[in-house]
């Protein structure tokens, strides 16, 4: 399926909680059809301590991927 955005690109996201806010798009998963926006989608993650990649553990903030549907193209990267 051809996608509408790809990475680099601003969007504006037209549906879910984060609607009418805009972002960059960090990855697109074609297979998924799903986009990383960043800022957007905020989910939560319990994490363990894992030294020395993480050497505290405690709960994360990180984007989630969103539905390719829920965007919509802004500006594309130049």
């Amino acid at each position: 399926m051809k996608q509408h955005v790809k990475k680099g690109d601003m969007v504006i996201v037209i549906a879910g909680d984060d609607k009418g806010k805009k972002g960059k798009i960090l990855k697109v998963f074609p297979g998924e059809q799903r986009v990383l926006v960043e800022g957007l989608n905020i989910v939560k993650r319990h994490v363990k301590a894992r030294p020395p990649k993480i050497p505290q553990g405690g709960i994360l903030e990180e984007s989630a991927p969103m539905h390719i549907s829920n965007v919509k193209l802004v500006k594309t990267e130049s």
